[in-house]
């Protein structure tokens, strides 16, 4: 009786039913991060029949989800982040919501009709599509249930069935979508709240790196620092050395020229193209500002440099996502540092360069130039040399 309970035709030791568990949850972070998200959802890369089949088929065994489905509601939380629209967003639903009850909120978007029609085309619609996976999703986690069963033994089976259910549920629906949204770090200046989990993307296949998605979604590569590693990644480079997969597209890498006295098409497109690197080098010359502000204000002031550390967190913050009682407080602080003052402001200036408009060409590129000549007349060094690193990007 106990062999039947605990033993399969592997009969492994408790130790090595762990680590088929971590195994096989693995190869389902890695069938959602490079089949569903990246091939699916953003196009990213293209993958080879054989390979796309085999993601659909074991994501049908340990998952049954649809592959419509999360394509659909991933392209509308992109669509809608951060608003009463976004299906998963920790900042309207609330983190405690989304980390552990992300899966109801995928369940109830999947419900939606419009969602599907909108944000669900191009994604898988042969015959297997409608007659088998999307038709019979309990029977794929049945028959990965009696396989268990078969090679692991009854309970090992089961409760290695159990973690691949919850897997993706928690660490998908839940952690992706609930602390990449809330806590962690940022290098991109996005206008949502995406940011990085962790520089080392394995546990979640590389979905660690959530802010430099939001940054570059189209991009097939999440790591974009020396120090940042995405194992997704790792894993697309060896499926396109075996002729398995072809990579569309990843974020775009800054290329510098001979500043350029007069601007033009070209220097607006580059500075457009690589807007996130702009911010993040302008974001280094404000605490540089900042810093040197600082001590100036703790020679002759104490009292309003003291005020300035306390507003020294709203400084990251963009101004369209800041509340307005940061803003006054925000205000009252700069309005002691002239320098900070017009930091901010051209900082603001800077970002509609890129923003939404109805200015053609030649008037972004004619307000681009006024912005550099400005900030070059500023008399504040780091804005100076800020400005002429500007003029460099190709």
């Amino acid at each position: 009786m106990e062999a039947l309970l605990f033993s399969g035709l592997m009969n492994l030791p408790w130790w090595g039913n762990i680590i088929v568990a971590l195994v096989l949850t693995h190869i389902t972070i890695a069938s959602v991060t490079i089949f569903l998200h990246r091939h699916q959802a953003h196009r990213s890369l293209d993958l080879h029949p054989i390979a796309s089949h085999f993601f659909r088929l074991w994501l049908w065994l340990t998952t049954g989800m649809v592959t419509k489905e999360w394509t659909a509601i991933h392209r509308k939380h992109h669509a809608k982040c951060d608003t009463e629209e976004d299906p998963h967003s920790p900042q309207i639903h609330g983190i405690n919501k989304v980390l552990w009850g992300g899966v109801i909120l995928y369940v109830k978007e999947s419900h939606v009709p419009d969602t599907m029609e909108r944000y669900g085309h191009g994604t898988p619609d042969d015959w297997l599509e409608r007659n088998v996976y999307s038709r019979f999703m309990i029977l794929g986690l049945t028959l990965m249930g009696l396989t268990n069963v078969i090679l692991f033994g009854l309970i090992p089976g089961l409760l290695i069935l159990l973690t691949q259910i919850a897997w993706i549920p928690f660490w998908a629906a839940g952690v992706i979508n609930g602390i990449g949204h809330f806590w962690g770090y940022r290098h991109w200046t996005t206008e949502d709240s995406s940011t990085n989990i962790a520089p080392w993307g394995i546990l979640i296949g590389g979905e660690e790196l959530h802010n430099n998605h939001h940054a570059y979604p189209t991009s097939a590569k999440l790591s974009n620092k020396w120090y940042e590693f995405d194992i997704g990644w790792l894993y697309i480079r060896i499926l396109e050395t075996l002729g398995l997969a072809k990579v569309k597209y990843v974020a775009p890498k800054p290329q510098f020229a001979t500043a350029k006295h007069t601007l033009d098409t070209d220097s607006l497109q580059a500075v457009i193209r690589h807007r996130y690197d702009v911010l993040a080098k302008y974001t280094k010359s404000l605490k540089r500002t900042y810093a040197e502000e600082l001590g100036k204000l703790r020679q002759h002031s104490p009292v309003d440099a003291q005020a300035l550390q306390t507003v020294k967190p709203l400084l990251r913050l963009d101004d369209k996502t800041m509340q307005e009682p940061d803003r006054t407080r925000l205000e009252a602080a700069l309005s002691k540092s002239h320098a900070l003052q017009t930091m901010v402001a051209m900082r603001n200036e800077l970002a509609t360069i890129w923003g939404r408009s109805t200015a053609t060409s030649e008037q972004l590129v004619k307000q681009l130039q006024d912005w550099c000549h400005r900030a070059e007349s500023s008399g504040i060094k780091p804005l100076v040399e800020f400005s002429q690193r500007l003029r460099c990007y190709s």
